[in-house]
């Protein structure tokens, strides 16, 4: 039996996506009643987004697919100052030249998962720095800060254990929480926004924007958040010995995005694809039930679905055959990431453990030496043995590549240019 009227409520909660809500039933009547609006933010630290932001990005796109309208707050304003919320240090402060290019590559992964346009579902983007740049720090003060206890505010996760580890909060840092709240009472007012979503982490913010908006002005807003994404294993979602999966091509190439997720968990099949694919529960439920090698399958699909979403059709297609080719027919793949070194370095030879190196399998040479001692390494899938051997134009193949292989799952083809 359905809990909620509205099909968005339902749909998430269906697919696990609440952690927690502030008056759920509230919410579910306005949701059911016709179109409402919705925002999620993101701050502009870095040029792309990371797989640990998708769950957010997932309900953004469910929350449109239902029949109502997302909001994409980029936080160019906030930004500036900092979000304390799960950082013991504080982040390094931008430039305005910094966040403006980080806001313009961001704004592509989006486009991928939303539709945006003026139609009434239609989602929009909004720059917060429109309504912070120019506030008047004592008209803020009075206008707003009096609505905050500091009693209140430290007791929020983002600054209570931020000083349990005794380690500094700027007061920069420490008005994050109220520019927050300003912006979801100002989206209220601009847009008719009455939801705001996001990461368990924000509880607090969401709770604090919520209250403001009320004391300020009577308005009755909502707050919606999702659970931290941790795998089976207890790892972070999005994490990898390699660093962040980003969602930008440009960052990080198709294949590699497609082998993060076929290489899930055999636990975290069922959960992630109700997360971060569209497939329908019941195809879901099927795929989660598989045993043995057959889960492989359910990986491939997963993989090829969240490819798809963010990258597009082609790309999911083009990496999910590379990997065929690759494990499965073990040639080579055209779309596997290829890396290009200087064809004169390679008619004089380079030795294989600066070659990993510069390829960026190992991160030093002693590294390499230690992958290629334990067996980890092969060259167009023959294992390499010798850590003196010195690779040259003659080991490109008829392609005019070679490759080179870290244990089974990192690849690259090596480009004479």
């Amino acid at each position: 039996m359905a809990r909620f009227k509205s099909d968005f409520l339902q749909t998430i909660s269906d697919r696990g996506f609440i952690h927690q809500g502030t008056d759920l039933d509230g919410l579910d009547n306005q949701a059911a009643s016709g179109p409402i609006t919705a925002y999620i933010g993101y701050d502009a630290t870095g040029d792309s987004l990371h797989v640990g932001h998708l769950v957010s990005i997932m309900l953004l796109r469910w929350f449109q697919k239902t029949g109502h309208k997302p909001i994409v707050l980029m936080g160019g304003g906030t930004t500036r100052v900092g979000d304390p919320s799960g950082k013991d240090d504080a982040r390094k402060l931008l430039t305005d030249e910094q966040i403006a290019a980080n806001l313009a590559s961001i704004k592509s992964c989006f486009e991928q998962y939303l539709t945006f346009g003026d139609g009434p579902t239609d989602a929009i983007m909004v720059n917060n720095d429109d309504w912070l740049r120019d506030l008047n720090y004592i008209d803020f003060l009075r206008d707003v800060g009096r609505h905050f206890s500091v009693n209140r505010m430290l007791t929020f996760d983002s600054v209570r254990m931020r000083l349990e580890r005794e380690q500094p909060l700027s007061f920069l840092e420490f008005n994050y929480m109220i520019l927050q709240a300003y912006d979801f009472m100002e989206l209220a007012k601009r847009y008719d926004c009455k939801l705001q979503m996001g990461g368990s982490d924000q509880w607090g913010n969401i709770v604090n924007g919520i209250e403001l908006a009320r004391r300020s002005n009577g308005a009755d807003l909502f707050g919606v958040t999702v659970p931290l994404i941790t795998t089976s294993s207890g790892a972070k979602m999005g994490k990898t010995a390699d660093g962040a999966v980003w969602l930008n091509e440009d960052r990080l190439q198709a294949f590699d995005y497609w082998q993060f997720w076929r290489n899930t968990e055999d636990a975290d099949v069922g959960r992630f694809l109700k997360l971060f694919t569209d497939l329908p529960l019941e195809e879901i439920n099927r795929l989660e039930a598989l045993q043995g090698a057959e889960i492989n399958e359910a990986k491939k699909l997963l993989a090829d679905a969240a490819t798809a979403l963010a990258r597009g059709e082609t790309a999911a297609r083009e990496a999910s055959e590379a990997a065929r080719k690759t494990f499965e027919e073990n040639t080579h793949a055209a779309t596997l990431p290829t890396v290009e070194v200087s064809a004169g370095d390679l008619q004089n030879g380079i030795g294989i453990l600066a070659l990993l190196t510069q390829v960026e399998l190992t991160a030093s040479n002693s590294e390499a030496r230690r992958m290629i001692k334990g067996g980890g390494v092969k060259m167009n899938d023959e294992r390499i043995d010798n850590d003196s051997l010195v690779v040259t134009a003659s080991d490109l193949g008829n392609e005019g590549a070679l490759k080179l292989s870290m244990g089974k799952k990192k690849h690259v083809l090596v480009k004479a240019v």
